[in-house]
């Protein structure tokens, strides 16, 4: 082989090389240029506020009161003078059984009190009578007693004709059946024409009371310390919410600690009472509930977005005055409405914490911090880049 062609080649390999370090040195610093930028993230305060302790529970709506009316007197059910559904006043009227009979005995009690009342007003009459003969002794003692005995006997006899009248009464007003509470009308039971009585199997008609009503709701045995001192010492605010746990449809106050814990779920059951003037609460429906326990005055406060779970515990991120973010482990002191978490230990008011481009950073990673809905600036590079297009 020649020279020339030695030559040659020699410059072809050179050439090769220097365009492959050239190639593998620009690659390796755009490599590196990403990590070595900082990161753009979302970072807020840590607030100090007064913020209110919530517990939270599933809870069953319940009637303060419930009442199934059964007639107390047997007889033909004459009218019905409710409407379905609709609510009722207490002694307002709900239904008619025939009063004849009931009509008809009241007044053989009261002509039986009326005839006994003669016969004493006789025998008392006699009696007069007679202690005045008995002075002048034209009366025997003996027959003097007697008739006194006789005056006491129909006095008994009148006062047991009084008792029976006030009976045969009180089963006259049965034969109007009323309204026992105020309280919404269920599904009438029995049709005008039935017999009914006593033993009338369901009764006429359910009342349930519905101003006030009552909530039933279940609590961790851990919280039962906490809820008995704060219950202690003034009345707890209760709020029922709907079904996405953001919207007050309801607020009442706690009114029962149970007496006892569940042994097989380890809770313990209270009861709530609203007053309900807008009928949002029905029996029977589920509602979240939320009870504010206490309030902790000045508590740390951060977004729930910038609590991380780790396999440590919770941590936040914190940027420190470099720019460069540090990774603390943080004691969270329970949720705060929605959106925000009470941090009782880890951090200090004014501190700022990453909510938003965590999953990118490290311990010492440096940063961009930017206000919430704030846009990251454009690398220079790329704005060159860019400016570099657009004159092409």
């Amino acid at each position: 082989m020649s020279r020339t062609k030695w030559i040659v080649i020699a410059v072809v390999v050179l050439l090769a090389g220097v365009i492959g370090w050239r190639l593998t040195h620009r690659a390796g610093s755009a490599s590196q240029t990403p990590d070595d930028a900082p990161i753009p993230v979302t970072v807020v305060p840590v607030l100090r506020e007064n913020v209110p302790v919530y517990l939270t529970a599933l809870g069953t709506v319940q009637a303060l009161n419930t009442v199934t009316v059964v007639p107390q007197v047997s007889g033909q059910l004459v009218s019905i003078d409710f409407r379905e559904g609709h609510e009722l006043k207490k002694g307002d009227l709900i239904a008619q059984i025939d009063p004849r009979t009931f009509q008809a005995a009241l007044e053989q009690a009261i002509g039986k009190q009326q005839q006994d009342a003669a016969l004493l007003s006789a025998a008392q009459y006699t009696l007069h009578s007679y202690e005045g003969l008995s002075k002048q002794q034209f009366v025997a003692a003996q027959t003097l007693q007697a008739q006194q005995q006789t005056v006491h006997q129909y006095q008994a006899a009148v006062a047991a004709d009084r008792a029976a009248v006030d009976s045969a009464r009180v089963q006259l007003g049965y034969t109007s059946i009323r309204a026992p509470i105020d309280g919404v009308a269920g599904l009438r039971q029995v049709d005008v024409g039935n017999i009914v009585g006593p033993g009338t199997t369901g009764g006429l008609v359910v009342l349930t009371q519905v101003h006030p009503i009552s909530v039933i709701f279940s609590l961790p045995q851990q919280n039962l310390d906490g809820v008995r001192a704060a219950f202690a010492k003034n009345a707890l605010a209760v709020a029922a919410l709907d079904r996405t746990d953001n919207h007050v449809i309801a607020n009442g106050t706690l009114k029962v600690v149970d007496n006892q814990i569940d042994p097989a779920t380890g809770s313990f059951k209270l009861k709530a009472e609203f007053a309900n003037t807008g009928n949002t609460l029905w029996p029977g429906q589920f509602v979240n509930v939320r009870m504010q326990l206490s309030t902790v005055n000045g508590g740390l406060v951060v977004p729930a977005q910038a609590v991380q779970r780790g396999p440590d515990g919770d941590y936040v991120f914190v940027v420190q005055p470099d720019k460069t973010v540090a990774m603390r482990a943080v004691t969270t002191g329970g949720e705060v409405g929605s959106s925000a978490i009470l941090i009782a230990k880890g951090v200090q008011a004014g501190e700022r914490v990453v909510t938003e481009g965590q999953f990118r950073l490290k311990p010492g990673s440096k940063v961009i911090p930017l206000a919430p809905g704030q846009v990251p600036p454009v690398p220079a590079a790329l704005a060159g880049q860019a400016r570099r297009n657009r004159r092409g």
